[in-house]
């Protein structure tokens, strides 16, 4: 069995305040998860706002140092005591997709240029395996190299453009791509594209993905394991279908129980006397 992903007593502690009034803030608790198959999964971490999961995200992506622990993906050190992996060795196996695509490239610089950035520095190809690359990359998000080429932010929908973002992360062949609310920013009709294509490219290209999100309905949708985080603290975690279809702790039951469903009937508050 492959160690897919695995975090050791991951921690991070911010400080808040000045020298004389101080606290600490543990955004990350002794997190302890260990995913092993032998096939690529989609692991979801739910949460709210404030949870922990997106600073979970960036310690595994390595743009915050854990304060104790480690991370393992693939059977390989990639965070905290122990790593040994270059930046550009690391970004050979781990890939982000962040939440704003419309962040995530200059609205200044076409974003194919981008891409081919992407197969030559971190992939290190040249520029014609690199052309040839991308071109594979977008088709495989259902987009053509045509369409794409020369042109800028303003010229894509939201969800073309987190497509795009898509097909950038694997360029480099990576086995886990990371997606921080990947579907957040996009209109609620298109929101299920890019889910179908995470599946997709789970079970047909072999990637496994982490998938943090607030939203309960794709996560159980997509995922193979879930987290459930909570202050920091990962409260419950395991199979999606156990754990979000018999959930043992009462923060995941608060969770389950806001999502609206068509069984409920909504009545409005009554207003105090």
């Amino acid at each position: 069995m492959t160690v897919i992903l695995k975090t050791e007593g991951l921690n991070k502690v911010y400080r808040q305040g000045g020298l004389v009034r101080s606290r600490q803030v543990k955004a990350l608790n002794d997190v302890n998860i260990t995913v092993e198959s032998d096939k690529p999964v989609v692991i979801a971490v739910v949460g709210e706002s404030g949870s922990g999961k997106t600073t979970l995200a960036k310690t595994l992506l390595r743009l915050e140092t854990p304060s104790s622990g480690r991370a393992i993906v693939y059977d390989t050190v990639v965070t905290g005591k122990g790593t040994t992996l270059s930046k550009k060795q690391f970004l050979g196996l781990v890939q982000p997709i962040f939440q704003n695509p419309f962040e995530a490239f200059s609205r200044y610089r076409p974003v194919d240029a981008y891409l081919h950035e992407t197969a030559q520095r971190v992939a290190g190809m040249d520029t014609t395996a690199a052309e040839a690359a991308v071109a594979a990359a977008l088709q495989s998000v259902g987009l053509k190299y045509e369409a794409v080429r020369g042109k800028y932010t303003n010229q894509f929908s939201g969800g073309e453009l987190q497509r795009i973002s898509v097909a950038r992360a694997l360029i480099p062949q990576p086995k886990l791509i990371v997606a921080d609310e990947p579907v957040s920013m996009i209109d609620a009709s298109r929101r299920m594209i890019i889910i179908n294509l995470f599946k997709q490219l789970r079970d047909e290209a072999g990637r496994s993905f982490l998938y943090i999100t607030h939203d309960l309905a794709t996560a159980y949708y997509i995922s193979d394991y879930v987290a459930v985080m909570n202050k920091g603290v990962v409260v419950e975690f395991g199979d999606a279908r156990q754990v979000m279809g018999d959930p043992q702790h009462d923060y995941t039951k608060l969770l389950l129980s806001s999502i609206p469903t068509t069984k409920t009937r909504w009545r409005p508050r009554k207003a105090a006397a």
